[in-house]
């Protein structure tokens, strides 16, 4: 990232399938919602993590995104949740099985207020992302507490708790001290506004980043179609022949070629776009793929976010050509220094020959 300008780890951390991160106050979150105990982060290691980023230096921004995509959190508190594991159906309830998230009637807050209270603290970074995203509020209208508790509340409705639930969390974020995130789907989908000191990641659409600074928000671009690295590799569901749901992969040219600014003419509103981030979701990444599934496209995603499109030499769009003599350069850099990023053509390590190899199985 340091080689790269890249200045911010934005750390989607927890997910419906763990929860990785050791919690003091919840230790049972990590006992029962962590996939092994070696497959957990301590509070040390975090630290560790955060002043190793910091030395180079890039913020480390966590994210911990509620109430939706919490699946993970019935294992330890199934009576604040909602719509668990719904089969065979599950695409009815969640972009991904399983569906689970926190239930904004039964004891509001106080979990999503233990999370931003103990992690604010063990996380320095001014930012805070509540996340927000993945949500259905059909979940919560088929919850036999919440349609009880609507019932006994005149004038509630899915909705209103909705927003309740995001005032309460917005709210303490900042009473901590943070600046709060959070993903424009609750934002933009559920009626649902904040004080414009909310910065939004725009990631449904190309068109997002418009949505978001003319509402006055500030904006980070990260639209799946161009900014997300992990599709194109197939779907990751044992029973779904398809592709993945964001594909095609995105190759370092397309990346390149997207300016989140070129829609808004208004000046005022361009500055509102805070910048942009490329996101690689590890459900097919691991330590032996990252490499090559960030780079070179995340130098490409780079050099375009620090630079724009613009030569200031010629005052035109720049030469694709000799952005890909850029990153050939680096390539060769990069595999020198054992950093095993993909090609960016055939020829593309200039000081180091090239091989082309071919497997068998050898029988006897």
């Amino acid at each position: 990232m340091s080689y790269n300008n890249l200045n911010v780890l934005h750390w989607h951390i927890v997910d419906a399938f763990s929860w990785p991160v050791e919690s003091k106050v919840h230790p049972e979150l990590t006992e029962k919602g962590a996939y092994t105990t070696d497959m957990l982060y301590p509070y040390e290691e975090i630290k560790k993590i955060i002043n190793y980023a910091k030395s180079r230096p890039i913020r480390v921004m966590p994210e911990f995104n509620m109430p939706g995509n919490t699946f993970i959190v019935s294992d330890a508190h199934p009576e604040i949740m909602s719509c668990l594991n719904k089969q065979p159906n599950w695409d009815k309830f969640g972009p991904e099985p399983p569906s689970g998230q926190l239930n904004i009637a039964d004891l509001r807050g106080s979990f999503a207020f233990d999370v931003i209270t103990e992690y604010s603290r063990l996380f320095v970074d001014l930012g805070f992302h509540m996340g927000g995203g993945s949500l259905n509020l059909e979940w919560w209208k088929e919850d036999p507490v919440i349609e009880l508790y609507v019932c006994d509340h005149p004038g509630e409705s899915i909705e209103s708790l909705v927003k309740g639930w995001f005032n309460q969390t917005v709210g303490k974020i900042q009473e901590m001290g943070k600046v709060p995130f959070a993903r424009e789907d609750s934002m933009l989908n559920f009626g649902y506004e904040t004080k414009n000191t909310t910065i939004v990641e725009a990631w449904v659409s190309e068109d997002s980043v418009g949505k978001v600074v003319d509402k006055g928000y500030r904006a980070i671009a990260t639209s799946w179609n161009r900014h997300y690295l992990d599709c194109g590799h197939g779907s990751w569901l044992s029973n779904f022949e398809g592709s993945s749901w964001c594909g095609p992969y995105k190759g370092w040219q397309k990346i390149y070629s997207y300016n989140p600014r070129a829609k808004i003419t208004d000046p005022a509103k361009q500055k509102l776009v805070l910048g942009g981030e490329v996101a690689l979701w590890s459900a097919q990444s691991d330590e032996t793929t990252v490499d090559r599934n960030l780079y070179p496209r995340a130098a490409a995603f780079s050099e375009i976010m620090w630079t724009g499109s613009i030569d200031p030499n010629t005052n035109s769009t720049k030469d694709i050509g000799k952005v890909a003599r850029r990153l050939t350069t680096t390539d060769s850099a990069w595999l020198h220094a054992g950093i095993w990023q993909s090609r960016c053509n055939p020829c593309g390590a200039s000081a180091i020959p090239t091989y082309n190899y071919t497997l068998r199985t050898h029988y006897d």
